[in-house]
């Protein structure tokens, strides 16, 4: 029981599940995304080829399928960095930088700006402050179905602040059901079967401390 905790600590079970799994008590985890999960080696926990009937299981995890998220058959499992039109602003710009007073330096001296220099200093500035989600397919193992999610990252390969210093940090998460094999007991005394776990995803990030 204490070992299935440990693995499960970064997924929850929807509130239709809990009341049969209340011993388990998982909880979402403070750090996105998700670690590789710790399992137990022995293929004896692994669901069987009776087990991993596609039609059976997808009618189990019905509405919650998500092919935008999921994958059954592997997908173009790709070390990936962000291209250009990924790391570039997409939609408004921000209030915060929008409304950015150019012409009042730090000491209340005024200096003029003009329109062409302001515009192109703010969407530098946006550039360089902002923080794309990037997507990349992860390999979650036989003991989930379907078995590959798209997972979020925030993009990190340089500082999002000038000066230097700051990063970009997740701050909102959606979660996605997944199918997670679940064995009680010891070797031939145990029982496995399939159950729903909540699996969250990076949604959106912001440069911060």
């Amino acid at each position: 029981m204490f070992r299935l905790w440990l693995v499960l600590k970064s997924v929850r079970l929807p509130k239709s599940h809990q009341r049969h799994y209340l011993r388990l008590r998982p909880s979402p985890s403070d750090h996105l995304p998700v670690p590789d999960l710790k399992e137990d080696p022995d293929p004896e926990y692994d669901p069987r080829e009776q087990d991993l009937v596609e039609r059976t299981l997808r009618k189990r995890l019905g509405s919650n399928f998500d092919p935008n998220f999921m994958s059954i058959s592997p997908p173009m499992l790709v070390n990936f960095s962000a291209p250009d039109n990924q790391v570039k602003p997409q939609g408004p710009m921000p209030n915060d930088i929008k409304k950015l007073d150019l012409t009042e330096t730090p000491y209340g001296k005024r200096v003029k700006v003009g329109k062409k220099a302001r515009r192109k200093f703010l969407q530098w500035l946006w550039t360089y402050t902002h923080c794309p989600v990037v997507y990349t397919w992860k390999d979650l193992g036989v003991r989930f179905w379907p078995r590959y999610i798209k997972e979020g990252n925030c993009f990190s390969e340089r500082s999002c602040s000038f000066p230097e210093g700051m990063s970009c940090k997740p701050v909102k998460s959606i979660t996605k059901i997944f199918l997670r094999w679940y064995c009680q007991g010891f070797l031939k005394q145990k029982y496995c079967t399939w159950i729903q776990v909540q699996y969250p995803i990076i949604s959106e990030c912001k440069c911060s401390c």
